[in-house]
């Protein structure tokens, strides 16, 4: 995977009895807990992708294309995590930099790296959508009966 970025359950923006529900609802709906953050990597995604177009102008292949949503999965901490990753072969060229090199082998200067990956995931979590997504599901959950 080139350009990876990682998206976890850490949240600032929930209430304390929000966290006590959420932490309740990992135990006992873990399938609806991947679900929702198969939704919210699915948005963050989007959001990446959008950030990309904007910082990467020049045609780069189908970089702009490969932007694609991972798995859901627990880490080695126990966090729900979702990754937004790019499969394209220079992605992470384009993420951290690299040598310009003529023909012969000759090095000619560096491009420094766009950060996308890194930028994209910063303002997806600061713009509170991934809290807005879990409050309301957490409302959903508490209104269907199922906690």
């Amino acid at each position: 995977m080139s350009g990876v970025g990682l998206i976890s359950m850490e949240i600032e923006g929930l209430s304390e009895f929000q966290r006590d529900l959420l932490d309740v609802a990992q135990r006992r709906l873990p399938r609806e807990t991947y679900k929702i953050m198969r939704k919210i990597g699915s948005k963050a995604r989007t959001q990446v992708a959008k950030h990309a177009r904007s910082k990467v102008k020049k045609d780069s292949g189908n970089y702009h294309k490969k932007f694609k949503r991972g798995r859901v999965f627990k880490d080695a901490e126990g966090q729900i995590v979702v990754r937004v990753i790019n499969s394209a072969p220079q992605a992470h060229l384009i993420e951290y930099g690299h040598r310009q090199v003529t023909k012969d082998g000759q090095e000619i200067g560096f491009v420094p790296g766009k950060k996308v990956m890194e930028q994209g995931i910063g303002q997806f979590e600061s713009s509170g959508t991934f809290d807005n997504m879990l409050s309301t599901w957490l409302d959903e959950l508490l209104d269907s009966g199922d906690l």
